[in-house]
């Protein structure tokens, strides 16, 4: 696997472990909530986790694929963390 390859697999890995971090933390704030709240950030948490898996398969294919395909596999990768990034403080932010 090719270096830059291995750098940005690093990269997303820690990424993936900032959001789980940050999906625990609001995790906890829903379950502080009352019944009725609870429920309505369960589904934000829900897309949140989809999306966290969605990016997480999609590093597990780029493990397995081939130094010339990886390049193709990052743009969607990227659009992936993109969104990722953009639910988690749209989450972060109605959390408060």
């Amino acid at each position: 696997m090719g270096e830059k390859r291995e750098a940005y697999i690093a990269k997303l890995k820690a990424k993936l472990d900032d959001w789980n971090s940050e999906i625990d933390k609001l995790e906890a704030k829903v379950g502080k909530l009352n019944a009725e709240s609870r429920a309505q950030y369960q589904n934000q948490l829900e897309n949140l986790r989809s999306k966290r898996n969605d990016i997480d398969q999609k590093i597990n294919d780029l493990k397995k694929s081939g130094e010339s395909a990886w390049t193709d596999l990052k743009g969607g990768i990227e659009s992936a963390r993109k969104a990722m990034d953009e639910a988690l403080k749209s989450a972060v932010t109605r959390f408060k």
